[in-house]
């Protein structure tokens, strides 16, 4: 009786354990960049701002720089967003302490801008997909994003919709992707905007990385579609129900 009383006490404080853990907030770091492109585009140091302040309000810990995160502050993060100018030119040093904290199994959300520059083959094995600076591969203008895959748990319940933003194409992808959205960037050409992947670097945990390409024009952040699809995107990477950060809102 004394031998299943202490397993069954054993059991319970390791509920209250996994409990407590799952209680604990998300942390969040954005790393962003100066501003580039007219009144209302790129506008990277705006978001590193209002993001931080709405996350927060839903509960997360956000922090954030017009840089990228050290090492000391990724070992205090869950989820990194990257929403900055040519985001994959990410310096060697800074590029280990990215790889450490996805070894780690830390969460990766990438944003527009976040995946172009030139170290595109290296950051579309972690990211799933980047594009390449030097190439005609942008459009502006109305773009409607096509969900292709709803039985993935970020865009569950959603259905098409447009915005006035900017799409990519000539993308390099990783086989690991997994398309969630696309657009039409001509009758017969249709483009991957939205996807996920999850994989492990060597010695390794598995990781999440959630990315957009969408955020040309600062607006389109307030569209509540595709808020409540960054946020969903968000809770997701770092593990977490995706309407961790939607529920208490009006983002449902």
């Amino acid at each position: 009786m004394k031998f299943r009383f202490t397993l069954f006490w054993i059991f319970a404080v390791a509920l209250c354990v996994l409990g407590v853990a799952d209680q604990k907030p998300l942390r969040v770091f954005i790393r962003a960049s100066a501003k580039t492109h007219g009144p209302g585009q790129h506008d990277y140091p705006r978001f590193l701002e209002d993001w931080k302040k709405l996350l927060e309000e839903r509960g997360a810990v956000a922090n954030g720089a017009l840089r990228f995160s050290t090492a000391a502050e990724l070992g205090k993060t869950d989820v990194l967003i990257i929403y900055a100018s040519d985001g994959t030119n990410i310096n060697p040093e800074d590029r280990s302490h990215l790889e450490t904290f996805l070894r780690h199994g830390g969460g990766l959300v990438v944003l527009h801008d976040g995946i172009c520059g030139t170290n595109t083959a290296w950051f579309a094995s972690i990211a799933g997909g980047a594009k390449q600076h030097g190439e005609m591969n942008w459009k502006t203008g109305l773009t409607k994003l096509h969900f292709e895959e709803h039985s993935h748990p970020i865009v569950q319940d959603f259905a098409d919709f447009e915005m006035n933003d900017e799409m990519f194409f000539r993308l390099q992808l990783a086989p690991e992707t997994k398309i969630l959205a696309t657009s039409a960037r001509t009758t017969d050409e249709i483009v991957p905007q939205l996807w996920v992947m999850e994989k492990s670097l060597p010695a390794g945990r598995p990781f999440r990385a959630f990315v957009s390409l969408q955020g040309h024009n600062y607006p389109s952040f307030s569209l509540p579609e595709y808020r409540r699809l960054l946020l969903r995107g968000i809770a997701w990477a770092g593990n977490r129900p995706v309407d961790l950060l939607t529920k208490t809102s009006g983002d449902r």
